[in-house]
């Protein structure tokens, strides 16, 4: 009868610009597909060449190479039989769009350019591409020679137009039209569209894998039908990680949903489903079928090729699933564990350093590189081969095997307690217990006659010698010393991370890890050039909040027990001298609001596009019951001279994992100027004109 339709999704671990590796995968995600017995296989966004390109969309040489490696994809006996939709950008009279390009048996079926391009965020799209504006209209495209040359085709459909097969048809979305107030699925399921498919380039933030599943089950609750999803996974070069979740829905449920986090770099899912069990759907959703009477058809591609065999009644069919969501616990574990793989494997060094200092963040940050060697052995021990590859190629030893995480983590994981007068013992002993219990490569080094010798030509020089407040020194001199000592860490960090291997007799170089959270960030309550100057930071777009419930899963998931002290102790900087040798000064006393104060602000900041006016007026109805409206004033008010004072130190920040939506990443996700007048004085008065009112 061909009712019962195979169908193929995938998640890749593509790389910007990696055409051989992105190849690779592409094609074997092809023969997995086959293999399972679909007859469509459903690539990510720009798979080709890799989402993450950014300027290199502007070079000739992307395009150039995106088409030979279609060329080799049309050639490929592994693409026979099956229709393939592959991403690429491609120029069309002189104008370059974000495409799928839908072939069979080398002939080109259509070019469907996105229509939607994302811009917000992280998202830049509209800088390298033009959206395609010309609904249901499709134009020839003429293609490159080195096209025409495989396919024997000179022109070939290019447009916003849907494809009809023996026995369905198929309409194409691209990851922010799945997302738009008027998506394309709306209309071609009402001009009788049975099968939709989404490629996407997705990133992970906290919280955000349940909007994508609900949007995409929506979708086919309302109008019926299948909706197909793919997505990126991995780090391809930059701060954000692709997060997966390849799915299949139909008719309002997931039927097939992909992981989020994987050490995997080809993922394919596989879904048979029954045709009639969509147009049954359909036929008792009256208005739906009102609606579709009166549609503006779209241009249809007819293709003499089936997803369902002649005979197919016998063949199973996939039921609704619950999807499986991760805790923000389990997705801060997981997410920039494979993050941080991902930026080992593909930079070629030989593991990490971390500064580590008995503090909550660098404890954090060692629990996500302990997680990552978790993932690697579990991966290795599931058969990966790549990732055995990988692994005996960082630690350069053909033979290895990792089985054990703390012992992998030995090889390729280096912590550095970097003690000075002013730390205490507490510290030092919750850094040596954590490193043991994780199996770090654990190294004790006092700094003080580094800070000493720097003072010291300071002195020399200028005839003046700075004290501390403790020693009836200026907040200037302060601050000054304090300085010295986070500055001469981070020298002293990258020598470690580039010598002791070498100490060792071990070959390669280590990345440096920073581990300053997203509030410390927003705030700036950080020395500029310190140890949150390193490689990469895993943590620097997550909260204190979350951080410290991630510490706690820590303690229950891994039994780090040297992770409850840690957890118990408050956030010190330990950079002032001691009192009876015990630490004098902490963060939140130091910074002149609480963490929690410091979530709050950052959301209303960046999420709910809060000035300082706009804010106090929302935390006054927020903390009415525990402020004034002058204490809410006051707060606002610091926070903002704070904030604007310290935002040139976002210019340096280290490159972090992208986590949360309020994160203050200057790169790209959060535009400002980094030179304020910080006396907001109009801002301030509009605050206190209505303090005094109310």
């Amino acid at each position: 009868m061909g009712r019962a339709v195979s169908v193929a999704t995938c998640a890749l671990n593509q790389w910007a610009l990696d055409f051989e590796g992105n190849t690779e995968r592409i094609l074997k995600s092809i023969q997995v597909a086959k293999s399972k017995g679909a007859r469509y296989r459903l690539g990510p966004e720009l798979e080709i060449c890799g989402y993450g390109c950014s300027d290199h969309y502007y070079e000739s040489d992307t395009l150039l190479h995106s088409f030979q490696v279609l060329a080799k994809l049309l050639e490929s006996p592994s693409t026979q039989d099956i229709i393939c939709d592959v991403g690429m950008p491609v120029m069309h009279r002189n104008v370059r769009y974000n495409c799928r390009v839908i072939f069979l048996n080398k002939k080109i079926l259509l070019i469907r350019p996105k229509i939607s391009l994302a811009n917000a965020g992280n998202y830049r799209e509209l800088r390298w591409f033009t959206p395609w504006n010309k609904a249901r209209h499709v134009e020839e495209y003429l293609l490159p020679r080195i096209i025409q040359e495989v396919t024997g085709q000179d022109t070939v459909p290019f447009g916003d137009a849907v494809l009809a097969t023996k026995d369905t048809c198929l309409g194409t979305e691209i990851c922010e039209e799945l997302w738009a107030p008027n998506s394309p699925h709306i209309e071609m399921g009402l001009d009788g569209v049975e099968i939709f498919t989404n490629s996407s380039g997705s990133h992970h933030v906290l919280r955000k894998a349940h909007t994508r599943v609900d949007l995409v089950n929506s979708a086919t609750a309302k109008n019926g039908g299948i909706y197909v999803l793919a997505n990126q996974k991995g780090c391809d070069g930059d701060r954000l990680y692709y997060d997966g979740c390849a799915m299949i829905s139909m008719n309002g449920d997931t039927v097939a949903q992909g992981s989020q986090f994987s050490l995997d770099d080809v993922e394919v899912l596989v879904a048979t489903l029954d045709l009639e069990d969509v147009r049954s759907y359909r036929a008792e959703i009256s208005s739906r079928n009102l609606a579709a009477s009166k549609v503006n058809p779209f241009p249809r591609i007819k293709v003499n090729f089936a997803l369902s065999s002649s005979d197919d009644v016998a063949l199973p069919t996939r039921v609704p699933l619950q999807w499986r969501h991760h805790t923000p616990e389990e997705e801060i574990c997981l997410g920039p564990a494979c993050w941080l793989w991902d930026y080992l494997r593909r930079s070629k060094q030989a593991g990490f350093l971390l500064p580590l200092s008995g503090g909550i963040d660098s404890s954090a940050t060692a629990c996500i590189v302990y997680s990552m060697c978790h993932q690697v052995c579990l991966a290795v021990k599931n058969g990966n081969a790549e990732v055995l590859a990988d692994a005996r190629r960082i630690v350069h030893d053909e033979t290895y095997v990792p089985e054990e995480p703390r012992e992998f983590c030995k090889r390729i994981f280096t912590t550095c307690y970097m003690a000075s007068e002013n730390s205490s013992q507490d510290t030092c002993n919750r850094a040596k217990l954590l490193a043991e219990q994780i199996g770090s490569y654990h190294i004790n080094l006092n700094i003080d006659a580094a800070v000493k010798a720097i003072v010291g030509i300071f002195s020399m020089v200028t005839g003046r010698t700075p004290r501390f407040s403790a020693y009836g020194g200026s907040s200037r001199e302060n601050l000054a010393l304090q300085n010295v000592q986070a500055r001469v860490r981070m020298v002293l960090a990258y020598l470690f991370a580039q010598l002791t291997l070498w100490t060792r007799g071990m070959p390669g170089g280590l990345l440096v890890l920073g581990s300053a959270n997203v509030d410390e960030s927003l705030r700036g309550y950080l020395t500029k050039y310190d140890c949150s100057s390193a490689d990469i930071n895993p943590i620097g777009g997550i909260s204190k909040t979350d951080l410290k419930n991630f510490i706690q899963y820590c303690i229950e998931n891994f039994q780090l027990t040297a992770l409850r002290s840690i957890m118990a102790a408050p956030p010190t900087a330990e950079l002032e001298p001691l009192v009876d040798g015990q630490v004098s000064q902490t963060d939140e006393a130091d910074m002149g609001m609480t963490y929690t104060e410091l979530s709050i602000y950052g959301k209303l900041r960046k999420i709910a596009k809060a000035g300082p006016y706009s804010m106090f007026c929302k935390l006054i109805h927020l903390w009415k019951e525990i402020c004034t409206p002058r204490e809410v004033a006051s707060k606002v008010k610091h926070f903002f001279r704070m904030y604007s004072v310290n935002r040139h130190k976002m210019t340096t920040l280290t490159p972090s994992y992208h986590a949360e939506n309020y994160s203050p990443d200057d790169n790209r996700f959060d535009l400002r100027p980094f030179l304020y007048n910080t006396t907001w004085s109009w801002q301030f008065r509009c605050i206190d004109k209505q303090v005094n009112i109310l």
